[in-house]
């Protein structure tokens, strides 16, 4: 009731499982998924899919948001595998966005370990495995890796392929305010984890922040 009375589009609870919203003249379509109670399930693959397809049906960008993996510094790395924390099926964030693109998403947003994980591109689809933690005042515990966070500007085609993006690397100050970081420790972050978990991709990420289409 919040989020509506504010006029913020929202999904991934089992009442509002899609929005649809204009931007620049295209219709766009956003879907959230994770495995908590109450909300679409991100392991109901299924369901997922037809939630996907049905959006595509109907606007021009697919966008998806995903809670999962684990949680904590342990599980900063993309393991390509099903994740269990706390004895909880996490799902494996690696196959879901793939999964999503085929579907049909054009941009894929996750979230859920707390710290920074790597990006990625198929099919010409941007993903970000988690943006780490941000709007977090005086809940969590914010040191070290879970006290950083990249900010992402991603440019894309009115097909939903990738063009171009940037990262900004903020910090969580005190209790947890965000400030831009001078040391763009976020980027470092995921340059190393891009090289450690995923190899060759089809972006760069240059030590300016920039990502561009690897040529």
């Amino acid at each position: 009731k919040l989020l509506q009375a504010a006029g913020i589009y929202f999904a991934g609870v089992t009442e509002y499982p899609q929005s649809i919203f204009q931007v620049n003249g295209l219709k766009v379509g956003f879907c959230a998924f994770s495995p908590n109670r109450g909300t679409i399930s991100i392991n109901d693959l299924t369901l997922a899919k037809q939630i996907v397809q049905d959006l595509e049906s109907k606007v021009d960008i697919v966008v998806v948001s995903f809670h999962g993996g684990g949680e904590g510094l342990a599980y900063q790395h993309i393991t390509k595998q099903t994740e269990v924390y706390l004895g909880e099926n996490r799902g494996n964030p690696y196959q879901f966005a793939r999964d999503m693109i085929d579907a049909g998403a054009d941009l894929i947003l996750g979230h859920g370990p707390h710290v920074t994980r790597a990006i990625d591109l198929y099919k010409n689809k941007f993903i970000a495995y988690s943006l780490g933690n941000f709007s977090t005042y005086a809940r969590f515990n914010l040191q070290g890796e879970k006290g950083i966070a990249p900010l992402l500007n991603i440019n894309i085609d009115e097909n939903g392929d990738f063009v171009e993006g940037k990262i900004v690397s903020i910090k969580l100050i005190g209790e947890g305010i965000p400030v831009i970081d001078p040391t763009d420790k976020a980027l470092l972050t995921i340059q190393n984890l891009i090289s450690m978990d995923l190899g060759e991709i089809g972006l760069v990420l240059d030590n300016d922040g920039n990502i561009l289409l690897k040529k």
